[in-house]
């Protein structure tokens, strides 16, 4: 059962890793004294740990299989139109765009904003669409991870038990979704911060590993010669070539950054770490640390499916070829063979110990994920769902732990059952898009309203979301009917935002005119009883300017300027090859060159940024155990919202 692609030693690689995660968790257990513990660490995250740790709990084992499979349909070309993506980042992360205000609003959890803002039917109501949206997307997570393990570890599919033939492929989700439970139970969001910051760290280093490797071992003449072989207008190298290209083409891109805007924080299978920064400030910073943090991963996760392409497709790799193929011949569905080509193909290129330390990093990646998910859409059912509809009485701390518990429990049953029995028909991109849609559709413009808009009302939330929901419920529906409809998941995702935002909108400036107390929601002036807000060196004009305000430090000053500089140079880049290119024709040696020089100037600032979090990342653990085990706790801070903030 060990299976036939690690040796002893690759196996000792994961074991050491897990053995690591599992110390983060057992520490854990002594810091969580109460609901807030469990539920967002305390509040006590530092920058450092919430840019890694919530970094690895959204790149899961799916999401790399996700990224794997869409790179190696789109090669180099997503990247090039990713250049504007950082513009936008940028300009979202510095501003504190959306998470800057929520974490104002001290809630747990998007849905008691929802309380505080809009009304307490309105919250169980936007709690059980989450709900709903999130599990749905949540239910093929352990059947991928579990798929993956089977196939790169060469697991065998079944094996004896007691005389009886049973399947490895729902034992090793039961088996995955236990230690992610075990992780979730232990220690809630303390334990899942922490052991989450430990395989952060990890997945980052094997990342620069994995780059620098491929890099000096494979032909680039090969990568070349492969990325060529692709028809001409859905070239994989000149991304000025794609409109041939059906699904990761321009449009999937700008849907994509729309989304990036208006869906700022409507995605909430990472909802705890929304609310585990010890400040609004620190959340700020740590959003703009992640620009910094994404490089390695990025980068490898753009290289590993192009060596996967150049090797399924020049004839120097022929016997490989031919294992790979005779392997993905034993599935009938096209979505299965698409999410496993990849690994398979590394488990032929990878040497011993990096085949180790890439099981290890997926393992790593999907126990991040999934207790991180569990946790969220565990929390959403109970803090959103069950305990407002019980009128918003709250629990004694011990049965409110207990039901939290529970409510995790049931997801993971969820889960597996829906890994086991539905069949996956699309590239996993487009199942997220759709399904997540059927929140994040209608979400984002009542999310923005209610922070930013005092004019934003109950009726146009209700509105919003039942819009929303509605064209992404539709648009499932249309997909499983008529598999080739000329709208995809991502093009229902982006008609749904649309609709919403202007019927929150309309149906606003159409009612009676109201306006809310925003000062009393945000806990800004004479509303700012617990004095969060950091007081730095004072800033001039020009400074705020820059987004940079009275909280920041010298350094934070400079890392600021640093990051401004970096994804400006990109941008920049951007507007100058995109003219070029759209008054000259460049021919595809000249764009191989480009993408080489960019792969080894990110590999190298992956190396930095590796140290650099490193340091960080360990000071700031121990700055939130400190703070956790000194902070005195209060009873009353458990998400029920039972001082409900009057704002309008």
């Amino acid at each position: 059962m060990l299976g036939t692609n690690l040796l002893w030693f690759d196996w000792l690689i994961v074991v050491g890793v897990f053995a690591l995660m599992l110390a983060g968790v057992l520490v854990s257990r002594g810091y969580m004294r109460g609901i807030a513990d469990f539920l967002a660490a305390g509040r006590t995250a530092g920058r450092y740990v919430v840019s890694v740790s919530s970094g690895i709990a959204m790149l899961g084992a799916i999401t790399m299989v996700n990224l794997m499979e869409m790179n190696y349909e789109a090669g180099f070309t997503q990247t090039w139109w990713g250049f504007t993506m950082g513009l936008v980042m940028l300009a979202l992360t510095v501003t504190g765009w959306v998470n800057y205000r929520f974490r104002q609003t001290r809630a747990l959890t998007l849905s008691q904003f929802f309380e505080m803002r809009y009304s307490r039917s309105f919250r169980v109501f936007a709690g059980l669409i989450a709900f709903i949206s999130g599990l749905v997307n949540f239910g093929i997570f352990p059947a991928v991870g579990a798929r993956f393990f089977i196939y790169f570890c060469g697991l065998p599919t079944a094996f004896s038990l007691g005389g009886i033939e049973v399947a490895t492929f729902p034992v090793l989700m039961i088996l995955l979704l236990g230690v992610s439970l075990f992780f979730v139970f232990s220690g809630g969001q303390v334990a899942v911060v922490l052991s989450d910051f430990i395989q952060g760290l990890f997945v980052n280093a094997v990342f620069v590993i994995l780059l620098v490797y491929l890099l000096l071992q494979f032909n680039w003449t090969h990568i070349a010669e492969a990325m060529a072989m692709a028809p001409v207008e859905a070239s994989k190298i000149n991304p000025f070539h794609t409109s041939h290209m059906d699904d990761f083409n321009l449009w999937y891109f700008l849907i994509g950054v729309f989304g990036v805007i208006y869906g700022a924080m409507s995605w909430q299978g990472t909802q705890g770490y929304n609310a585990s920064a010890r400040s609004a400030h620190e959340a700020k910073m740590g959003g703009v640390l992640s620009t910094w943090r994404t490089l390695g991963q990025s980068t490898a996760m753009l290289l590993i499916p192009i060596v996967a392409y150049t090797v399924m497709h020049h004839s120097a790799y022929a016997p490989i070829q031919e294992s790979v193929g005779a392997t993905l011949g034993q599935f009938d569905n096209p979505a299965v063979q698409s999410q496993l080509r990849v690994p398979l193909v590394l488990t032929h290129i990878l040497p011993h110990g990096l085949i180790g330390a890439f099981a290890a990093l997926m393992l790593a990646a999907f126990i991040s994920t999934h207790d991180t998910y569990l946790h969220s859409w565990g929390s959403i059912l109970m803090q959103d769902v069950i305990l407002p509809l019980r009128g918003g009485k709250p629990l004694p701390p011990k049965q409110h732990l207990l039901a939290l518990k529970l409510a995790i429990l049931f997801v993971a049953i969820f889960i597996f059952f829906f890994s086991l029995w539905f069949r996956m028909t699309d590239f996993i991109a487009m199942f997220f898009a759709i399904t997540g849609a059927i929140f994040a559709g209608g979400s984002g413009a009542v999310i923005i309203g209610g922070l930013y808009w005092k004019r934003g009302t109950a009726a146009a939330a209700w509105a919003s979301m039942i819009t929303g929901s509605g064209i992404a419920v539709g648009g499932i529906v249309i997909r499983q009917i008529q598999p080739d409809f000329p709208l995809n998941g991502q093009e229902f995702w982006g008609l749904a935002m649309l609709a919403s935002s202007m019927i929150y909108v309309l149906v606003s400036l159409a009612g009676k005119k109201r306006e809310a107390n925003m000062d009393k929601l945000l806990h800004r002036g004479q509303y700012d009883t617990n004095h969060e807000i950091q007081r730095g060196e004072v800033s001039a004009r020009g400074w705020r300017v820059l987004a940079i305000t009275d909280e920041f430090s010298r350094s934070d000053r400079w890392l600021y300027i640093v990051t401004y500089a970096w994804t400006l140079l990109w941008g920049t880049l951007f507007g100058v090859g995109t003219f070029w290119n759209l008054t000259h024709e460049v021919n595809d040696a000249a764009w191989m060159s480009f993408w080489r020089w960019y792969l080894w100037l990110y590999a190298f600032i992956s190396l930095v940024v590796l140290v650099w979090f490193s340091i960080g990342g360990v000071r700031d653990v121990r700055d939130m155990l400190a703070r956790l085990s000194g902070m005195e706790r209060d009873v009353e801070d458990n998400g029920v919202s039972r001082k409900s903030v009057e704002v309008e």
